[in-house]
């Protein structure tokens, strides 16, 4: 039986409430077409996978685009393009060349030309989720790029995580601790991590998830839904 906690509740989903919009200057980055979405987090954490989660999950519903970002290599979107999640068009890739903070925070044109050029040619799409390269807990998105962001940390790294802080952990519109399933076998206390987790966050919404559990990433879907439903009303 999963405890309570790990149902979260309905009306903390979103973080969509008027009582957030002061993170987000401007309202939308420039010239926003599709609600973009960022995902980041440290190497390993599960990004990938949270993304090619989210596309199984919502394809049948929404036309999504990803962009994703490595330093060197084109390797996150050739996994998602191996892994049939959406059709390549639709997945674009940007080598970074430096620190993933720099092209999605410092510089984020090659990261904006990627997503309006992704935009252009499918002018159809429902969403946008922008993809980050592995990086430390000091990771964020600017809201010229993307409307919300997600952060992704895992249990493998211990449950000493979120009490680390950082801006990654404190100011992400969502944090997803993953890989609930390996908690037993590094001993790390998913309690302490709700704990530490809420106290770094406030009343900022944490998931906790295990694609090996739940492939179709459940709750971190239904945010998704949620964000949307704010960013995009009828």
């Amino acid at each position: 039986m999963r405890p309570d906690w790990l149902r979260p509740p309905h009306h903390n989903t979103t973080s969509g409430d008027h009582d957030h919009d002061h993170d987000h200057p401007g309202g939308a980055p420039t010239g926003a077409r599709a609600p973009r979405i960022g995902i980041g987090g440290p190497v390993g954490s599960g990004k990938t996978a949270l993304v090619a989660a989210l596309c199984r999950a919502l394809s049948s519903e929404l036309t999504i685009g990803v962009v994703t970002n490595d330093i060197y290599t084109t390797e996150d979107a050739d996994f998602l393009r191996r892994a049939g999640v959406l059709p390549d068009e639709r997945i674009r890739a940007v080598q970074t060349g430096a620190c993933p903070h720099t092209a999605i925070r410092d510089d984020i044109t090659p990261n904006l030309d990627a997503v309006e050029q992704l935009e252009a040619d499918h002018p159809d799409l429902d969403l946008v989720l922008v993809e980050s390269g592995g990086d430390n807990l000091t990771a964020t998105f600017s809201y010229g790029l993307v409307h919300r962001q997600i952060f992704v940390i895992d249990v493998a790294g211990g449950d000493k995580v979120p009490r680390k802080g950082g801006p990654g952990i404190t100011r992400s519109d969502l944090l997803v601790i993953n890989k609930t399933d390996l908690a037993p076998l590094v001993h790390a206390d998913l309690e302490v991590m709700r704990r530490d987790a809420a106290a770094a966050r406030g009343t900022r919404p944490t998931l906790f998830t295990s694609l090996a559990e739940d492939p179709a990433a459940t709750y971190v879907a239904e945010w998704v839904r949620g964000v949307r439903a704010v960013l995009t009303p009828a």
